[in-house]
């Protein structure tokens, strides 16, 4: 694998459309977290048609952590809500290949893999929110860190569609009280990137047991005087779709996002 350039580095482009581009001669394959500022990214989730309907539905039922912002006809690898010439083959920096609920492969293309009758979802992603966040000067530690962010199974039930079912995943971020009410008012104007918080405070409450040891993502430290922040998160779909075990399933890698076309303040 080509080594990443750490984010936002100045031989990357400002722009989606050059970076995608870039993703795509595979000259980049690293995260994406702070790259083409102000551009949506977009969490990808592939499933053959068959499973598709209940994908949707399960989306449907928990927008929270699973806000669709476009889907693809069965067998076309374009997101054409999302920007010119997306190709979801080959426009992610890396991806993931699950067959039958276990991660088989990481790949940096999947034109090899593209089925006719294949269905490609793009979700909201906490990165959206996140450059809000940043504008308003709230601080975030794994962003300051350069680690990607803490995640964590909960005991909150998603709501089932079809074979589909499973916990909610929600991501982490501490912050000061005051910071923490800041971030709440913004977030919630951005309900295709998740929105408002689901919960604040003790990790306990909703079946978190380690907050020092995420499921998913890297630890960070809350300090003296911070409380956790819990967000819905995209790895949501990720995991119930794992757990219902389809004969395929591609998602992007962790951090390694579809950059789109559309700008923040579309969803905001």
């Amino acid at each position: 694998m080509i080594s990443t350039l750490p984010p936002g580095a100045p031989s990357l482009p400002a722009d989606a459309a050059s970076l995608r581009a870039m993703i795509r001669a595979g000259r980049y394959q690293g995260h994406t977290s702070g790259l083409a500022k102000g551009f949506v990214q977009a969490n990808v989730v592939i499933l053959t048609r068959d499973w598709a309907y209940d994908f949707l539905q399960f989306c449907a039922l928990n927008s929270k952590a699973c806000p669709v912002l476009d889907v693809s006809d069965p067998g076309d690898p374009r997101l054409r809500n999302l920007g010119s010439a997306i190709d979801v083959r080959s426009d992610v920096p890396r991806y993931r290949v699950y067959r039958d609920g276990q991660l088989a492969a990481e790949t940096e293309d999947i034109n090899a893999l593209w089925r006719d009758d294949f269905v490609a979802f793009a979700l909201g992603c906490s990165f959206t929110f996140e450059q809000a966040l940043q504008d308003a000067q709230i601080p975030l530690r794994h962003i300051a860190l350069g680690r990607n962010v803490a995640m964590y199974r909960t005991s909150i039930d998603n709501r089932p569609a079809g074979r589909l079912s499973g916990k909610l995943v929600v991501s982490m971020r501490p912050m000061t009280p005051g910071n923490a009410v800041r971030a709440v008012e913004i977030t919630s104007h951005y309900p295709a990137a998740h929105g408002a918080p689901i919960h604040l405070g003790d990790p306990a409450l909703i079946g978190i047991e380690a907050i020092d040891a995420p499921d998913y993502g890297d630890a960070v430290e809350i300090d003296a005087g911070e409380i956790p922040v819990f967000w819905a998160c995209g790895v949501t779909p990720q995991a119930v779709v794992a757990e219902a075990r389809p004969e395929i399933c591609i998602t992007h890698a962790p951090g390694c996002m579809l950059v789109t076309d559309i700008h923040h303040s579309q969803l905001g």
